[in-house]
């Protein structure tokens, strides 16, 4: 249960030195006498290019302090049941470990909840069909879903408003205590884009920090490795044609052979740009943190890494949107054998980063 009473009674007494984790900074410093402070978040982001921000989406410590808040608190749901870290918790890689989120009065949602790390390096729209432009623009749709928080965004002002630390906490971050929907939306943005998930294993191993098992060093080069179906004893996978980059996925929203064509009950991508092209193309999501991010594909139909390499090793459908990639494929599967299933499995887990999932500059200030 959040600690909200102590956090309350802090906030009334004007406590400068709260902090719901131990040595983490205070959230809500300074409740006397609030100061706008536009000092700029530095972000990590070592082993990926500089994020390519506009000026409109530079970020500050205390907008990213505030965005927190935001991300976990419960008041943004219509009965203050349930925050954006219901469904994207941080020891799951801030995805959620359930087929379908669960939303206000225990309505499930149509698809599996996405990752939200290294959003700084997205550009090619948000959610599994793309249907949000910006971030921000992502940020506040859930709060309306009646799938899911099944609030409206006044209520959430107004129940904001009558919380003394947010108000003060929306002056150090935007110079008055004025709650908006904009506002809001910018410092959920602000948080997610300072979530960076470049301290796994793998990571390691490039900065020459870490070394690879036999496994797993066979598992990435079968990654890395083209398919070529004429000679068998060099054909890989070919991971990196959809997961490439750092970030490990790429801007393409892909069919990637889930279901025959009268079977596709989600027309994905389809539904946003009304083009038949793009019939059950979703995003393709970064690999980072796969090995905890299960269940697997925008519906969550997969459990387990085994069966996601089955798929592509040879249980594709063919239909008239499917990538031509990937339908090359069919006439012969990958050809994978058993002990190449099981080292590409070895190298997808050292995606996974520990240190994001435990850092507390991510984790609920309200503490349990």
């Amino acid at each position: 249960m959040k600690n909200r009473v102590v956090y309350l009674i802090i906030v009334l007494v004007g406590a400068v030195n709260y902090s719901c984790k131990e040595n983490s900074d205070p959230i809500v410093p300074d409740l006397e006498n609030p100061v706008y402070d536009d000092t700029r978040y530095e972000l990590d982001h070592a082993g990926f290019p500089p994020p390519n921000f506009n000026d409109n989406e530079l970020f500050t410590v205390e907008g990213v302090k505030l965005g927190r808040l935001l991300f976990y608190e419960t008041k943004l749901s219509k009965d203050n049941s349930i925050s954006c870290a219901s469904c994207h918790k941080q020891e799951f890689g801030f995805s959620d470990p359930d087929q379908f989120s669960s939303g206000v009065d225990g309505t499930l949602g149509g698809r599996q909840a996405m990752s939200t790390f290294n959003t700084a390096w997205h550009r090619n729209e948000f959610f599994w069909d793309g249907r949000a432009h910006l971030l921000r623009d992502q940020a506040l749709m859930p709060i309306e879903d009646p799938l899911e928080m099944k609030e409206s965004l006044e209520n959430v002002i107004d129940k904001l408003e009558l919380d003394i630390g947010y108000k003060h906490q929306f002056t150090r971050a935007f110079g008055d205590d004025e709650i908006t929907e904009e506002r809001l939306s910018l410092a959920l943005e602000q948080f997610m884009n300072s979530i960076v998930s470049n301290r796994s294993k793998y990571d390691k191993y490039k900065r020459g920090e870490a070394q690879l098992s036999e496994s797993e060093t066979r598992g990435m080069e079968l990654y890395f490795t083209e398919f070529n179906p004429g000679f068998p004893e060099i054909s890989g996978p070919d991971c990196v044609h959809c997961h490439g980059g750092s970030n490990f996925d790429n801007t393409h929203y892909v069919n990637n052979g889930l279901d025959e064509e009268a079977d596709q009950d989600d027309i994905g991508r389809e539904k946003v740009t009304g083009d038949p092209d793009d019939r059950a193309k979703f995003k393709i999501p970064s690999l980072r943190n796969i090995e905890v991010t299960a269940p697997y594909m925008h519906d969550g139909r997969f459990t387990t890494l085994e069966e996601v390499i089955d798929h592509y090793d040879h249980g594709i459908k063919k239909s008239p949107t499917l990538d031509p990639a990937l339908e090359y494929t069919t006439y012969t599967g990958l050809m994978l054998s058993e002990q190449d299933k099981a080292d590409l499995i070895a190298f997808l887990k050292t995606l996974t980063d520990y240190e994001m999932m435990a850092d507390e500059r991510y984790s609920d200030p309200f503490g349990e």
